[in-house]
């Protein structure tokens, strides 16, 4: 009897909990005085105030400031997807799930790089959810099908001069690619090779020389961490075709719209990025904008997403994301243990943001954009446009205004 009581009274302090968060509705987000809710306003205020100050100095015109960049050296280095010049910096500060602070223009619509990696992954564990994906830990390739590419100028073309080429390809046809799990495509381990739009596996961020990687063996799947936006390319066309609808569909209807999202962001892929799926012509959308493409979306929205993931994936009582997952997302890649499912950084050793604590994880992307979450603290922290140098500081002086 004494556990059914406890066990009761358990439920009835989460439901309560639950009913006493706030969430915001669509196209408003309640403040509150900092002084009120235990935040040191002065404090506060310097945080901005450094946040302001130490805007990148990278060109604004992010077609300019990829070419002044490594990327814009780095082979087939020229992008191939929609880019915009960005805005001012820019910032929100949640706490206790109310607005307390902000800075710039919230409402511009930016991209926000390889922040959109977090959405892709997201839309890998809606997949795993809906039993389209039985097991992160299953290998790929029995899922998919041949990929028949959207090619126009084949329509013109002299049939004959291409008779000895196919018409589809494959994603996981080779030895190496055949053993790559969904897992090791999350974490960027999957060390996948070939090229996909363009763009080869070697040729994006080659650290040890173009030859170099060229000529080494492929290492095994889930030994070697990698960041490489051919490969994340990879997962974004994988899962779509487990899903047989765009991202940015499934991304909507049941993320953004349920979190109240602004109905500006943009979920974009490449020129070159279209396959005939269903017979329908579909766009496969990019993990980041390193060439172009990616998510374009405001900081109200990054907020929106950051706040769900601080509530391990609810929003007001639905669970939009299975929590097991989020659990999942954050798990340390055993070959990179900062990292779990991208592009979900983790602070556990907390040598990224020392004054954070290590339960602490942030979504980022060059720019830099970052959106901090902090499930001790009840805070999340959207920051736009920072030197990625900066944003340890900038977190603990938000730190330091709480009381």
């Amino acid at each position: 009897m004494r556990k059914f009581i406890l066990l009761t009274l358990s439920v009835l302090s989460c439901f309560l909990l639950e009913a006493q968060t706030y969430f915001p509705e669509k196209g408003n987000w309640d403040k509150a005085n900092p002084s009120e809710i235990g935040m040191n306003e002065t404090l506060l205020q310097e945080a901005i105030d450094f946040a302001i100050a130490h805007e990148s100095d990278a060109n604004p015109n992010l077609k300019v400031a990829h070419y002044e960049s490594g990327f814009g050296r780095e082979p087939f280095g020229y992008p191939i997807g929609p880019m915009k010049t960005r805005g001012q910096a820019t910032g929100l500060i949640i706490y206790k799930g109310k607005l307390v602070g902000q800075w710039g223009d919230p409402d511009r619509v930016d991209l926000t790089f390889s922040v959109a990696k977090s959405f892709l992954s997201t839309t890998t564990g809606l997949a795993w959810r809906e039993g389209l994906i039985k097991d992160e830990m299953d290998l790929v390739y029995p899922y998919m099908a041949p990929i028949y590419p959207y090619q126009p100028a084949k329509l013109i073309m002299d049939k004959a001069d291409h008779v000895y080429e196919d018409d589809v390809f494959e994603l996981f046809d080779t030895e190496h690619n055949r053993k790559i799990r969904w897992d090791d495509l999350l974490r960027q381990t999957s060390d996948w090779e070939g090229s996909l739009w363009g763009k080869p596996d070697w040729a994006d961020r080659p650290r040890e020389g173009v030859a170099e990687k060229r000529a080494r063996p492929q290492n095994e799947p889930g030994s070697v961490y990698e960041y490489n936006d051919t490969r994340v390319n990879v997962l974004a066309l994988a899962v779509m075709n487990v899903w047989r609808k765009p991202l940015p569909v499934v991304l909507k209807e049941h993320i953004m719209d349920p979190i109240g999202a602004s109905d500006t962001w943009r979920w974009t892929g490449y020129e070159n990025s279209f396959v005939i799926l269903d017979g329908q012509i579909v766009q496969s959308v990019s993990g980041g904008s390193h060439w172009g493409g990616g998510m374009m979306i405001n900081a109200w929205d990054q907020a929106r997403f950051g706040y769900l993931t601080l509530r391990n994936g609810n929003w007001n009582g639905e669970q939009l994301i299975p929590e097991e997952w989020i659990e999942k997302s954050k798990t340390p890649t055993p070959a990179q243990p900062d990292y779990g499912f991208m592009n979900y950084f983790l602070n556990n050793d907390k040598k990224a943001i020392p004054a954070a604590p290590s339960t602490a994880f942030f979504h980022l992307g060059a720019g830099t954009n970052m959106v901090y979450v902090d499930p001790e603290n009840d805070l999340v922290i959207v920051a736009r446009w920072i030197p990625n140098a900066d944003k340890a500081e900038l977190v603990e002086k938000v730190l330091n205004a709480i009381d």
